[in-house]
């Protein structure tokens, strides 16, 4: 199986700069691709009797090679990959909006999301990897020097920068503790088991929810370019990536503890952009991250050898007893101690009032 890694690079200043035109390329690229389908389009839609065809990124490609490259000299100076890889993206990108599985694509913004893809002589060390054009970069932490990556992408969060790649392992079947288990989400806690195991979230944007507040109002009446907002906004853009660094390193913990002690996991299919309409819990089911723990637990238990079960939304697991299986006609939202009137079992979010 392919499984993703991902580490921030240890740069000098030279490096900093060849990272911001790859970037700066393949924002360019994409843009004016996005441009161009989006007339393709309107064209389309305006003229249904002279329809054209989509362009794939082939056609992309070689209409940027002829159109734009001479008039823009500095495309030369970066990767050939860059502006090809943010052509592919945009294609898919289309590919799922026409599908309806995502929203149409969006122009880029300049220090919002920079990233670049390349391909080509790939080399890993110890505490290095070799890209083209740009050489050799550093890393804070051992790279798996045991397969090499056949493409990178780089990326940047307020002012680090992150490299990631995909590697080919092995499965690893792991003896499980406990050979079935049943997760229920929640926003009071993130995680409770059927094993009576609670694991609290972390709640980490409501933590650092007023400092952040603080920082976007201190930056409301600066200069919008100027030395001292692009200050401010490199200070937001690390709250955001610290407050995102939390929750993921909780969902991480979490997932990596179920997949490896459990044989066999039950969670319910969620409709996470369902939940999130709901403008009162919207902030607090985002401060969770029921999605990307779902998406982890996915692909660990294919790691480690467990299998995970789905069980359907509409399942009404919470109205139905666990020991007699009686079902109650409503429960409310806010009551939070399971009650059967039938045998008397009595569940509550916490393991010490489980009877």
């Amino acid at each position: 199986m392919l499984l993703g890694f991902k580490t921030e690079l240890k740069l000098n200043n030279c490096q900093r700069t060849a990272l911001a035109r790859h970037a700066g390329v393949a924002r360019h690229a994409w843009n004016w691709g996005l441009g161009l389908t989006k007339q393709i389009l309107d064209h389309n839609r305006d003229n249904p009797s002279e329809k054209i065809k989509f362009p794939t990124a082939i056609d992309l490609h070689k209409w940027l090679v002829a159109l734009v490259k001479p008039e823009y000299p500095w495309y030369y100076e970066v990767s050939k990959c860059a502006p090809q890889y943010a052509l592919r993206q945009l294609r898919e990108a289309w590919r799922r909006a026409f599908k309806k599985v995502s929203k149409p694509p969006r122009f880029k913004k300049k220090g919002r999301a920079d990233s670049f893809t390349l391909d080509g002589s790939i080399k890993l060390d110890h505490f290095g990897i070799r890209v083209p054009v740009i050489g050799w970069l550093k890393t804070h932490e051992r790279l798996p020097v045991g397969a090499v990556p056949k493409s990178v992408t780089i990326s940047r969060t307020a002012d680090r920068w992150f490299i990631s790649f995909k590697i080919e392992t092995e499965p690893v079947n792991l003896e499980k503790s406990y050979p079935v288990v049943g997760v229920d989400l929640g926003i009071k806690s993130l995680a409770v088991l059927s094993t009576g195991e609670v694991f609290e979230g972390a709640k980490s944007y409501r933590k650092y929810e007023k400092q952040l507040s603080r920082l976007q109002w201190l930056n409301r009446k600066k200069q919008r370019g100027s030395a001292n907002w692009k200050k401010a906004q490199v200070k937001i853009a690390r709250l955001h990536r610290k407050i995102a660094n939390i929750r993921k390193d909780t969902l991480h913990k979490i997932t990596t503890y179920l997949a490896k002690n459990h044989g066999r996991i039950g969670i319910e299919d969620l409709n996470v952009s369902g939940m999130m309409a709901n403008h009162k819990l919207a902030k607090a089911i985002g401060d969770m991250g029921f999605y990307e723990f779902r998406r982890q637990l996915e692909y660990k238990c294919e790691l480690y050898g467990s299998t995970l079960v789905v069980v359907d939304q509409w399942y009404p697991s919470t109205k139905t007893c666990s020991r007699c299986h009686t079902k109650k006609d409503s429960m409310a939202l806010s009551q939070r101690v399971f009650r059967c009137d039938n045998c008397g079992l009595e569940i509550d979010s916490r393991p010490e009032c489980i009877h």
